[in-house]
């Protein structure tokens, strides 16, 4: 049960849903690249919806080649998620030493999800540089019930017994509902509606480098606005990948 419905500048709060956001837009000939298991996100959305048109590719994101929005003529958005979580993290925001921190520490949860903010705003900086049709933003989707402190008995004791009154439920944010673009991206519920309220909806035209919450634009850390540590981040990354 979500129960926060106040409502932003955008005419949309905590309780609106990704049906309310995505209400009237179109979507016809656009198409939405889902950078998870690609394989297992096929067969997810085929299993419901078997007449969407889904393809698994290898793409390089560092590419400006790979986006196709000079071709198009449209403007591309690249919507990362993050968590309110960026907030607790590391001294200094990125322990480059411990960038793989496989631990159970909420400071190793916390700095990925800094590190996925830093890039969005990164790319912008890219974006801009090279005067590119193409927009970045990050987002918080919500306070939502997983196995995230399952490593941390005491405080996932608590989480179960509040989160039934306050968390989003791991299906409302992957419910996946029928429309009309290449690969699915509507939801029915608002876990998923500040995703699909930054990657559709028109307020958020030529919007980049911004932090949502609740689908309105937030206030991230101090941290996350570091462009040197956002540069660094992305040299480091390129330097781990590189043969």
């Amino acid at each position: 049960m979500w129960i926060f419905g106040r409502k932003g500048e955008s005419g949309f709060g905590a309780s609106s849903t990704a049906e309310d956001v995505t209400k009237g837009i179109d979507g016809t000939g656009l198409t939405a690249l889902v950078t998870e298991t690609g394989g297992k996100v096929k067969e997810t959305i085929l299993t419901e919806t078997p007449d969407a048109k889904v393809d698994v590719m290898e793409l390089d994101l560092n590419s400006l080649a790979s986006n196709t929005s000079r071709e198009s003529k449209k403007e591309g958005r690249i919507v990362i998620v993050s968590s309110e979580g960026h907030r607790i993290t590391y001294k200094g925001g990125i322990n480059f030493d411990k960038i793989n921190d496989e631990s159970s520490s909420i400071y190793a949860y916390g700095q990925s999800k800094l590190a996925n903010v830093l890039h969005a705003n990164e790319l912008t900086r890219r974006f801009k540089e090279e005067k590119v049709e193409l927009t970045a933003n990050s987002l918080h989707p919500g306070a939502i019930a997983t196995n995230l402190l399952r490593h941390h008995s005491i405080l996932e004791g608590v989480v179960d017994w509040v989160g039934k009154y306050f968390l989003k439920t791991i299906p409302q944010v992957r419910s996946w509902n029928s429309c009309e673009f290449s690969i699915i991206l509507r939801y029915n519920y608002s876990g998923a509606a500040t995703t699909c309220y930054v990657a559709l909806h028109p307020q958020v035209k030529g919007v980049s480098g911004e932090y949502f919450v609740d689908s309105n634009i937030g206030r991230p850390s101090s941290v996350s606005k570091d462009s040197e540590l956002g540069k660094k981040l992305r040299d480091f990354s390129l330097g781990m990948v590189a043969p």
